[in-house]
């Protein structure tokens, strides 16, 4: 398993940052488009390391087109040799009309085209042909020798695609190099959805399971100390609360039987009261979601035996302490 690790989003610390991410043996680095820029970490990033692969996890592609997207994608894998994969997002539809002020409809079928609209522009970029995209929500057909990036040796990045609903997990199978699950799934979801929906992506392209990366940001209730820990479990009761309170997330609880509780925390939010959602987790659903362990050594077999053979890279947020333990502990989970 391989394993990418949070890079932040703070420019100034973002070079000590992904020196200590190589020096300790991730196999890549992620950015997230919370509050800040995705991107700017990652050029900071590049800029200070060699080996570790850089992403964004996740870039909210609504929020852009396809051009603009296919720019930053193309110009930061150039500048760090190839070793760049864009992570996209949807986003949910009042973030995308309200925040953004963008478009929104027909999530999955846009994003589709999104993707294959920046691979056209990229395959344009790197053979000379014409560009020539005309499709329902997106159209590039302009593209003059002043606006043409210069050639680079890597061409255009990868493309991992978040998804939660069949549509959209199909639509990364079939378009994209990877997906990445949400933080809030659990094992019998990505085996009765998310992996049954990427197979039929698959056999749409024609590709194999074996060229499609599967990462989960697989929660983790763990610490060094044990005021650590039980500042872990509060924390990811508390996150796994919020999440059960959004509605694009209710068929992950229905399908445990839990759906009534996604009513409940939402109700919660629209009464102001954030801070009580974590104590609508009860210990069974903290356990079906995270994975819980005072012993914070034991927890690289706990992922084999939880996602063995189903995910392929994991998005760590779990922290030992001490950088030659974490090293060990990293070292350990990718031998898995």
């Amino acid at each position: 398993m391989k394993v990418s690790g949070m890079l932040g989003a703070d420019l100034d610390s973002a070079p000590v940052a992904i020196a200590e991410l190589e020096e300790r043996g991730y196999d890549a680095a992620f950015s997230a488009e919370i509050n800040n820029d995705p991107f700017f970490p990652l050029v900071l990033a590049a800029e200070h390391s060699s080996r570790i692969k850089l992403t964004t996890s996740i870039s909210v592609a609504f929020a852009r087109n396809p051009m603009t997207m296919a720019n930053l994608g193309w110009d930061l894998n150039h500048y760090c040799r190839g070793r760049f994969t864009v992570g996209l997002g949807s986003q949910i539809k009042p973030h995308i009309t309200r925040r953004f002020s963008m478009p929104w409809s027909k999530p999955a079928a846009r994003m589709r085209e999104f993707i294959l609209a920046m691979q056209e522009i990229w395959r344009c970029w790197e053979t000379g042909e014409t560009l020539g995209f005309n499709g329902e929500f997106y159209r590039h057909d302009l593209m003059t020798p002043m606006f043409t990036p210069r050639k680079s040796d890597f061409g255009g990045p990868g493309i991992n695609l978040a998804a939660v609903g069949p549509l959209m997990t199909e639509v990364a199978g079939e378009v994209a190099n990877g997906v990445i699950s949400h933080g809030f799934t659990t094992v019998e979801y990505l085996q009765r959805v998310t992996i049954p929906a990427v197979e039929r992506g698959l056999v749409k392209s024609g590709r194999d399971r074996a060229d499609f990366d599967i990462s989960v940001p697989a929660m983790v209730v763990a610490g060094a100390t044990e005021e650590a820990f039980e500042e872990s479990r509060r924390s990811i009761r508390a996150q796994l609360g919020f999440y059960a309170s959004t509605p694009a997330y209710r068929p992950v609880l229905e399908l445990h039987g839990w759906g009534d509780l996604q009513g409940e925390a939402n109700q919660l939010t629209r009464e102001d009261r954030w801070d009580d959602l974590g104590a609508l987790i009860t210990d069974e659903i903290l356990n079906t979601f995270a994975l819980v362990s005072e012993d914070i050594d034991q927890v690289p077999s706990l992922l084999k035996q939880r996602f063995g053979g189903l995910v392929d890279t994991w998005m760590c947020t779990v922290d030992t302490g001490e950088p030659a333990r974490q090293k060990k502990f990293i070292k350990a989970i990718q031998s898995h």
